[in-house]
């Protein structure tokens, strides 16, 4: 039923839109919405454009569904951190290219203090599966795992050193994004629903 609704919905829109000679009006609802309308004769036909809605099919297994639970809870939580590391990344770049070397590492060490100051409150917060989530999404966001970022940012020696630190908590910074694992496929269906406004 909802299918054939959507359809005529697109076919009104469609003939609405291939009839540039009817009148154009707009047209106040029963609720009190004002819409864009065309008249045809003594009819009046609204105009509305439909939000594209996805649509994934349900997991069978009550375990998968459990642990897409679980991740849509986690990814709400840690997917703005990783949109802030892209967005600064995307920010940062053209600021370091301008700058010499050493006013290149002074101006990182002031940066990361900053940024520590801002974000580790709230980090401190993640758990250990957040923090290894995040660490999927900061790949996913800037097509660099957080190792490589470490590194280009604050040098080998500092990557080397969060690198070992995040293996004795059974982390990995080296860690990849790949929807074509069953995870992260979960994972990149979470933050399309989230980003189309669905969750």
């Amino acid at each position: 039923m909802k299918n054939k609704l959507f359809l005529l919905g697109n076919i009104i829109v469609l003939l609405s839109l291939s009839l540039p000679t009817l009148a154009t009006s707009y047209i106040q609802t029963a609720q009190g919405y004002i819409l864009p309308g065309i008249v045809v004769g003594n009819d009046t036909i609204p105009i509305v454009v439909l939000n594209e809605h996805i649509v994934y099919p349900k997991y069978v297994k009550k375990r998968d569904q459990q642990k897409y639970n679980k991740l849509v809870r986690d990814i709400k939580k840690v997917y703005p951190f990783a949109k802030v590391v892209g967005k600064e990344v995307e920010r940062v770049n053209p600021l370091l290219e301008k700058l010499p070397q050493k006013e290149r590492k002074k101006y990182m060490r002031e940066y990361e203090k900053a940024l520590f100051k801002q974000y580790e409150p709230d980090l401190k917060k993640l758990t250990l599966t957040q923090g290894k989530l995040l660490i999927k999404l900061i790949d996913r966001e800037c097509e660099q795992s957080s190792f490589d970022l470490i590194r280009e940012y604050r040098g080998g020696l500092t990557a080397f050193f969060w690198q070992g630190f995040a293996r004795i908590l059974g982390a990995n910074l080296k860690e990849d994004f790949n929807d074509a694992k069953s995870e992260d496929a979960m994972i990149n269906r979470i933050i399309i629903l989230i980003e189309n406004g669905q969750l």
